[in-house]
């Protein structure tokens, strides 16, 4: 006899197994107006506006979220909320995209109402391709009738998840159309986890008299009192404002010898690991693990010599 535990296991693999049966059906036989209404938004000079009701309206709220986020101006509204005078948010240049599984949500009936008379545009997901809103839609997005997972097959759960799919691939849709890159999502993402990722190194180094740089022949001892006085470890070796190499520890530990008798050239490690300034910092964190080093030189376009990155700085940043 199996435990609870098992038991518990199986309905949980059950149900994603369903699931995920449902969103290849829909990947193998996606809308026909999908890629007629990802270039009518692409065209579009307004908002696209998400409306749904119950579990609809939560993935509603998350499919504008995510549109918003990632290059698309977008916004939700309640259908009950725009029939006590929130469809004055709704401007005529703006794109509406309705959802509702069965497609015949008395809810909708002021929106529709309001959308035909202001000619605005229309878009709907629903699984009924014969209700009420796809038949009043100029963009039809159906998704696959099928069975609820729940045991009783009633709470929106397979639908559901099939509207989040459909959404995405509408997100993702227009975010490759746009060129929607790091650079662009990190205006809309300045703060949290996601803000720290899109940091770039230009954002952390240290930069003009925080730079140990010494000439190629100073001699050692003034390249000592440098490195002491920056307290980054290290000393970089420049000419005419580019780098030439670095003096680490483990230069001076090899270098033990006569080392105040011999200059800065002499010491260093010629031509060493730099990054540009435009790099993210997370992948100057990997560069530092993948080398087993703790700073990096940062350079600018012209291989001049513009900052540091030292490992501290990325886990003061929150990246370690």
């Amino acid at each position: 006899m199996k435990s609870i535990e098992d038991q518990i296991r199986l309905s949980a693999q059950k149900a994603l197994k369903s699931e995920s049966k449902s969103i290849d059906l829909l990947a193998t036989n996606l809308p026909q107006d999908l890629p007629g209404f990802i270039l009518r938004v692409m065209e579009n000079k307004g908002r696209v506006v998400v409306s749904g009701v119950g579990k609809s309206g939560h993935i509603g709220k998350k499919i504008a979220s995510t549109l918003a986020s990632t290059g698309t101006p977008g916004f939700f509204i309640h259908p009950t909320e725009a029939s006590h005078g929130d469809l004055g948010m709704i401007q005529k240049e703006d794109i509406c995209l309705l959802i509702s599984n069965s497609g015949e949500a008395s809810e909708f009936y002021d929106i529709l109402n309001f959308i035909k008379k202001s000619s605005i545009q229309m878009a709907a997901i629903s699984s009924n391709q014969e209700s009420t809103l796809m038949k009043a839609a100029n963009f039809k997005l159906s998704i696959p009738q099928s069975d609820e997972v729940c045991p009783i097959g009633l709470a929106p759960t397979t639908s559901a998840i099939l509207t989040l799919a459909i959404g995405d691939a509408i997100a993702v849709s227009l975010m490759e159309q746009r060129k929607f890159n790091k650079s662009d999502y990190s205006v809309f993402h300045p703060g949290g986890t996601l803000g720290v990722q899109l940091l770039r190194a230009k954002d952390l180094m240290h930069t003009g008299e925080q730079l140990p740089i010494v000439a190629g022949d100073d001699l050692m001892e003034d390249v000592l009192l440098e490195m002491t006085s920056k307290s980054f470890g290290v000393a970089i070796v420049c000419k005419e404002k580019k780098v030439v190499g670095i003096i680490t520890d483990g230069d001076l530990r090899r270098h033990m010898k006569n080392l105040l008798s011999k200059s800065a050239l002499e010491i260093a490690t010629k031509n060493p690991l730099t990054i540009g300034h435009e790099i993210y910092a997370v992948d100057a964190l990997k560069l530092m693990n993948e080398n087993q080093i703790s700073t990096l030189i940062v350079k600018n376009e012209e291989e001049i010599i513009v900052g540091i990155l030292h490992i501290h700085d990325l886990v003061r940043a929150g990246l370690v």
